[in-house]
């Protein structure tokens, strides 16, 4: 019987977590125009700081390391630096001035005009990841914000919000990481120029 019900539920959460992705296809406009965003900062000299709270800091970590490393081509680094990492700097702010300035602090501290601000949040509403976006707004930052449903506060703060068709966490942070390595592969098309296609003369990924 309990191997019943699990059938039924793996159905289910497969079922759901298509529909969610699927439904990004009609978010190709705005996943586009947040690409050149982030392309256009990046080509002109400018880094990406990401950042976000639990499942979405490591998503920041993630679109940070696909940066810095590589996601498909061999090719220079690209500046990305994920805010959620050093713990001395997380635990002080949020010490002295409170955990809703760990992000927009170290903005204050590191970012320059022309940089660019990736925030996550799935509910749109986590107090510090709404700071921060105050705070790239102030330093003329630009700034992509990926959350579910109707992108929150979120939505009135960063200058372009993708907003996943889903009120479940999960679900909304799976397509979080098809929508991250979407942009990343597209930054990285625009920074190489046209890029290879099929592989050729890149090195093998290990």
């Amino acid at each position: 019987m309990t191997t019943d019900l699990w059938q039924e539920e793996i159905q289910r959460t497969i079922a759901e977590s298509v529909r969610v992705a699927s439904s990004l296809r009609e978010m190709a406009p705005k996943l586009s125009q947040a690409a050149t965003i982030m392309a256009d900062s990046l080509r002109s000299g400018g880094r990406l700081f990401a950042l976000g709270n639990g499942g979405s800091a490591a998503q920041a970590q993630h679109v940070a390391a696909e940066l810095v490393g590589r996601l498909e081509a061999d090719r220079q680094p690209i500046p990305a630096i994920a805010l959620t990492t050093d713990t001395s700097i997380l635990t002080a702010v949020g010490n002295d001035y409170g955990f809703e300035e760990i992000f927009a602090r170290q903005l204050r501290a590191l970012a320059r005009r022309g940089d660019v601000v990736l925030a996550i949040s799935t509910s749109g509403n986590s107090p510090n990841v709404l700071r921060a976006l105050e705070a790239a707004r102030e330093m003329s930052l630009k700034s992509v914000g990926l959350a579910g449903r109707t992108g929150g506060e979120m939505g009135k703060r960063a200058d372009l919000c993708l907003c996943v068709g889903s009120d479940s966490t999960p679900r909304v942070q799976e397509a979080h990481l098809l929508i991250s390595h979407l942009l990343c592969s597209l930054v990285e098309t625009a920074c190489l120029g046209e890029r290879p296609r099929g592989g050729e003369n890149l090195p093998e990924r290990s």
